[in-house]
């Protein structure tokens, strides 16, 4: 045993960064098996029960899915449902015009009927989870290829899925955990009738903008309210003014007693996507090959969209919501590189990588599965790394961020593949005209063509350099073709001098005229070409080359997570993030970002008051909250030291998906929202480290505070439970 001793130390401390912070993701189902000891040892005052029960209400209740990527907690028995302001930007600007303008001046309903309805949001609440991981394996064999194995698995899951939702408006999900080593079936029901109740200005919502984005100190009010209805027995329902309120099976209290250093913090919410377990070969192609491309290009997207944003309002109110979104991943990569380097992980996990090795070579025959996985997977990222920068970049430029123009081109495909038979179909053609319609109106609301245009000139700057010919040659044939000089720069001047597609008057005649010669037209169209080409490419060249490394890396992981929990027998290994419940916990603590400097773990009131008079536009506050925040006066929401908290972090284990995350103190009552990740730490998605990973949250009381005094929110604070 002793020859093993200082691996399995070095396994412990990468695995888990500190005996004072519990890093992972839980599954509740879980937490009394896996978790309730350490937590009543951290200080959680509750059982496991409260967290997750089938059988009576619990917290797990008042957590909901927020749309389609953020969470939220439910804080009133009559439906009332918090998450955060950058959750609800792009509804906000949605409801926003010049004259009406939310995102700058906020929004605060004075009772039900003032509520703003919001056609596409719904909420989701987990009903029941449970393991299926002996149903999902039914059929399955080690002799089998990894797609047959897919396959198998694939249509247990849509079996089971079908038979608990059966006569049923519940919805149902099966996910993978461990890499396909369990699988847990999670059973949903979702409310379609989401309404707006208050959200504050940017100036607080937003307060530090781009500047402050995954930053520590911070000091913004991040919060939004909105309200689910149901119909009058309590049901899902599309929207109707017979709604009414949902009656929730639970609600959150909330305390404005406050969070001291060291306090124990627990969040609930749905986070997104973690790596934990992955290998130093996947580290160093994401930061060394992948992600300062990626970095590039967002980099010219956010110059071109500020320099218009900046001198006109409509087109920043427009584009506000797209630049928050390329903005965001944006400084988290270049956050995630600074922080891999600074704390080695590349050479923590190939030295993990080389323990692993050591220790199959101890007992080949007994661990043969597990020999050579660690070459397996650095030969297939040095195969893999064109392909998944390609499929990246293709994304960049076509996807929802990308070149705008040749997407709207898109918009007529069908349309364009209806006329192409003998008797094309009028009823169809009808319907997609209709379609299209919605889509040019809806689209155009939030285009400038002038960003468009500078950023299609300079997507492509010098992308033939990264890929190979098979990859980038039929783009280059488009541009050939289509231009003098076979430079994209020149194709894109012509292509945006001649299209239909740049402004909504061009785009609607183009549609309404739109026919059989239309469609014969449509096809030889430079952007509908260029489009195409692409598409094609990503469709038959990359996709393919990725589905096929994503079966190989999908076997040699979950071969490789088995292998990890059988080396490290004494510690819990949690399933990485993919969307579905979880809670993390931790505790309120400051930290050391670099030498010599400590970061305190809450901000106050005085901190915005500082950053505003620095002048700079991302701290900008109106005169009523610079009143409000010089008086002093802060009544029950201020702190011993009469100051009024705003942020605090914690030693909470985070990731995307948990925006809008309640925070709960020992007693399970709401003590802020979770809205972002110190930047320091925020490559915790890859590798955690409780000496710097730190997830930030509002505050309830600054948000308390706010409604009460700065919104005038009484028809909010009356119904919530607040315990002193």
């Amino acid at each position: 045993m002793l020859r093993y001793f200082f691996p399995l130390l070095l396994v412990f401390s990468f695995l888990c960064s500190s005996a004072d912070a519990r890093e992972g993701m839980w599954l509740p189902l879980l937490i009394e098996k896996f978790n309730i000891e350490e937590m009543h040892q951290k200080g959680y005052k509750l059982t496991a029960e409260d967290i997750y029960s089938i059988n009576s209400a619990s917290m797990k209740d008042g957590v909901v899915i927020f749309g389609g990527g953020c969470s939220g907690g439910v804080i009133s028995d009559k439906g009332l449902l918090l998450t955060n302001h950058h959750c609800a930007y792009s509804l906000i600007q949605s409801h926003s015009t010049v004259e009406e303008d939310y995102l700058t001046h906020g929004f605060v309903a004075q009772d039900y009927s003032e509520e703003m309805v919001n056609p596409n949001l719904s909420v989701t609440f987990l009903k029941y989870m449970e393991e299926v991981t002996d149903y999902i394996f039914k059929g399955v064999d080690d002799d089998m290829s990894e797609a047959v194995r897919d396959s198998v698995i694939s249509e247990n899951s849509r079996s089971l899925e079908r038979s608990v939702t059966e006569d049923t408006h519940y919805d149902a999900s099966v996910e993978s955990f461990y890499f396909g080593n369990s699988y847990y079936l999670f059973v949903y029901e979702e409310f379609n009738d989401v309404r707006m109740v208050a959200v504050p200005p940017s100036s607080i919502g937003k307060f530090g903008g781009d500047t402050d984005n995954w930053v520590w100190p911070r000091h913004s009010g991040d919060f939004a309210f909105f309200r689910i209805y149901a119909d009058k027995d309590n049901n899902p329902a599309r929207y109707s003014v017979d709604n009414v309120p949902y009656r929730p099976a639970y609600s959150f209290p909330i305390s404005i007693s406050g969070v001291n250093e060291g306090d124990f913090t627990m969040l609930m919410g749905y986070p997104g996507s973690t790596f934990s377990y992955s290998t130093s070969h996947h580290i160093e192609m994401l930061t060394q090959y992948v992600y300062p491309v990626l970095i590039d290009m967002r980099s010219l997207k956010l110059d071109v969209m500020n320099y218009y944003m900046d001198s006109d309002d409509k087109v920043r109110i427009a584009y506000a919501a797209k630049n928050s979104s390329v903005s965001n991943a944006w400084k988290r990569w270049q956050g995630e590189i600074n922080g891999l380097e600074r704390f080695e992980v590349i050479n923590k996990k190939s030295s993990f990588e080389r323990d692993f090795d050591r220790w199959v070579e101890e007992e080949p025959d007994k661990r043969v599965a597990y020999k050579g996985l660690t070459d397996g997977f650095e030969q297939l990222y040095s195969d893999y790394k064109e392909v998944y920068l390609a499929r990246l970049w293709f994304l960049e430029v076509i996807g929802r961020n990308g070149i705008e123009t040749l997407r709207t081109a898109a918009f007529f495909d069908r349309l364009a593949a209806a006329y192409s038979v003998d008797e094309p179909d009028n009823t169809f053609i009808e319907g997609e005209k209709e379609r299209i319609e919605e889509l040019l109106n809806t689209h155009f609301k939030d285009f400038y063509l002038p960003i468009d245009t500078a950023i299609a000139y300079k997507l492509f700057s010098g992308a033939d350099t990264l890929f190979t010919d098979e990859i980038y040659e039929p783009l280059d044939n488009i541009f050939s073709i289509y231009s003098e000089t076979g430079e994209p720069g020149e194709f894109f001047k012509e292509m945006f001098n001649s299209t239909p597609f740049s402004d909504a008057g061009t785009a609607l005649d183009y549609l309404h005229s739109f026919d059989g010669d239309a469609a014969s037209d449509y096809r030889s169209k430079p952007e509908v070409l260029l489009y195409n080409a692409m598409r094609d490419v990503y469709n038959n060249v990359i996709s393919p080359v990725n589905v096929r490394n994503t079966q190989k890396l999908d076997s040699l992981k979950r071969l490789y997570i088995d292998g990890i929990k059988k080396f490290v027998t004494d510690e819990k290994i949690y399933p990485d993030a993919n969307f579905t419940m979880r809670l993390s916990y931790g505790s309120a603590g400051g930290y050391t970002p670099s030498d010599a400097v400590w970061y305190n773990y809450y901000t106050t009131g005085k901190g915005v008051l500082e950053k505003y008079r620095t002048g700079d536009p991302d701290y900008y506050i109106d005169q009523r909250l610079i009143d409000l925040l010089e008086s002093g006066d802060f009544g029950r929401y201020g702190n011993e030291k009469g100051e009024l908290p705003v942020c605090f972090v914690a030693t909470n284990h985070t990731s995307g998906g948990n925006s809008g995350s309640v925070v709960i103190n020992h007693n399970g009552e709401i003590v802020g929202i979770n809205f972002d990740r110190a930047w320091d730490g925020v490559m915790s998605d890859l590798y955690f480290s409780d000496k710097i990973c730190r997830n930030i949250s509002v505050d309830i009381r600054y948000i308390l505070y706010i409604l009460d005094e700065y919104m005038d929110a009484d028809y909010i604070i009356d119904e919530l439970d607040i315990k002193m």
